[in-house]
């Protein structure tokens, strides 16, 4: 039995009350970042309201036939590509996801809408994505200077264009113990950060042992991804993660990734240190390889020093 933790909680409010107030809340920041590899954040800026209508027409979306959500060009006016279900590279049971999903450039999130189906998805996904966008900017901001880094690097490299959202469900499974919701992994991005509802599903490794997360209905959960672990030289923590499966409800979620453009360069910011520079490009077609050949993903000790 997985025993159920709460993440860290950190009130991003305190940022706006002062230096004294605004020093303590970045350096629980960081610390959750180095101790966890994952923290959850309140008043974070995206109102409640926003958060609601964004799960609504997700689920209005996946309510549509495989057919339709398949042929989300065609049907649903999202790029082609965009819908994913299962994992095509699975060689075994275990290495399948029981899960689908719409993972979406942040920049085709204003392009999309799903015509002739009677809600408003496009606006939605537009005004979240502006807005959590924000939030994760400022989050690595701050990582960044509590290492001593008043660094423009992630405002310079993070576009729309780079960026993604992903909009996932997992079914009900009637073999739970069987099959993952998505399968262990770490982020391969600088930060991701998760809207979830309240149904569980996400764990972490904390200590070598398997944590769940305990759901918080106001908070929004934040990880670090591999690449913030390359350039801060090891100090923040990309943490394996996993999602569960459910017998009886199905759980939805919607997540953020902060990527940069594939040409950009991660470079440890201090020295000596552990990895070779490598662009982004480079790292994601190491991961699809790794993927293709061995079933699943190597990641960071491929580009150590």
């Amino acid at each position: 039995m997985v025993e159920e933790c709460e993440l860290p909680l950190i009130n991003l409010g305190r940022l706006e009350l002062g230096e004294k107030e605004r020093e303590e809340c970045m350096t629980e920041i960081a610390r959750a970042s180095q101790e966890w590899g994952f923290f959850q954040v309140v008043n974070h800026g995206i109102s409640g309201e926003l958060l609601q209508k964004m799960k609504n027409e997700q689920e209005m979306v996946f309510k549509q036939s495989f057919d339709k959500k398949r042929q989300e060009d065609k049907c649903l006016n999202f790029l082609s590509g965009t819908y994913r279900w299962g994992t095509p590279s699975a060689t075994c049971l275990r290495q399948l996801a029981w899960s689908e999903a719409f993972h979406i450039p942040l920049n085709d999130t204003s392009a999309t809408s799903a015509s002739g189906l009677n809600y408003t998805l496009s606006s939605t996904m537009e005004q979240f994505a502006t807005t959590i966008s924000s939030l994760a900017l400022k989050l690595a901001e701050i990582l960044a200077e509590k290492l001593g880094h008043k660094s423009t690097f992630f405002q310079e490299n993070c576009f729309p264009s780079t960026c993604y959202l992903r909009m996932n469900r997992y079914p009900p499974c009637p073999i739970p113990s069987e099959v993952f919701g998505l399968m262990p992994h770490t982020d391969s991005d600088f930060l991701t950060i998760l809207h979830q509802d309240q149904v569980g599903g996400l764990q972490l490794i904390k200590d070598d042992e398997w944590i769940a997360v305990k759901p918080n209905p106001e908070a929004l959960v934040i990880n670090v991804g591999d690449l913030f672990q390359a350039w801060s030289n090891n100090v923040y923590k990309s943490v394996q993660h996993r999602v569960v499966t459910n017998l009886q409800v199905e759980r939805f979620s919607t997540a953020y990734f902060l990527c940069p453009s594939y040409d950009t360069v991660i470079q440890s910011c201090r020295e000596p240190s552990v990895y070779r520079k490598f662009s982004f490009g480079e790292y994601r077609r190491q991961v699809q390889e790794d993927v293709q050949k061995l079933g699943s993903k190597i990641g960071l000790p491929r580009f150590v020093v």
